[in-house]
């Protein structure tokens, strides 16, 4: 190898970025900890816990969240894109077509339990920190209908929604999808089968888009 060509591979090296950014070590700290909290509970998971389950040092996890608090403040902004995949690209398929997929109703079983088991912590343990309720609709809920009355409004601007109220629609919309999924340790007395309760919540997506599409 000639030496120019040493030195530039050596350059290569030298410039290289490190291998693991903060970045990378926060989505796996976070997705981690979603696990942890959804398996032993907000009481019960400490951030000793988290930081070996994500192989990092304590010190590590400390110096990019500040307190537990903070960590399950990011994991339910996370779950956020769980609830509804929002924002997305415009998409030029029917508007029930799209609400299916923002809901995404279809979702595997495995995933959806996972979708639910967070919120089923924060209510089973908000009597006790109250303070989850506040992170859950501060991170969680509120922003996700906020998305959801975002994409309404856009709809209703290109002329294919006649929806006076979009933040009203988007409350009746995350209530009708998200209630008639029911919980997912009761599913099987609510419903008989997966095929039911999915065409049970197209059906609500129908019904809404019916009083909602412009002629």
């Amino acid at each position: 190898m000639a030496a120019s060509d040493s030195g530039e591979e050596m350059q290569r090296k030298r410039g290289r970025p490190k291998a693991s950014s903060d970045d990378q070590k926060r989505s796996h700290i976070v997705e981690n900890a979603g696990k942890i909290f959804v398996k032993h509970g907000y009481a019960a998971s400490t951030t000793a816990i988290v930081a070996a389950e994500a192989g990092v040092s304590k010190q590590t996890l400390y110096r990019i969240f500040e307190s537990k608090e903070e960590l399950f403040a990011a994991v339910v902004g996370d779950h956020r894109r769980m609830m509804l995949d929002l924002p997305r690209q415009p998409e030029q398929v029917p508007v029930s077509l799209s609400l299916e997929r923002i809901f995404m109703i279809d979702m595997d079983e495995d995933k959806d339990m996972e979708r639910a088991g967070l919120l089923q912590l924060v209510f089973r343990e908000a009597p006790q920190f109250p303070e989850l309720i506040e992170i859950l609709n501060k991170e969680g809920l509120l922003a996700a209908r906020q998305l959801l009355t975002d994409w309404l409004a856009e709809r209703r601007a290109e002329g294919r929604l006649k929806l006076d109220d979009t933040a009203s629609g988007s409350r009746m919309l995350m209530d009708m999808i998200f209630g008639g999924m029911g919980p997912p340790e009761g599913r099987a007395s609510a419903w008989p089968d997966r095929t039911a309760r999915l065409d049970h919540l197209r059906r609500c997506i129908a019904v809404f888009c019916k009083g909602v599409e412009a002629d």
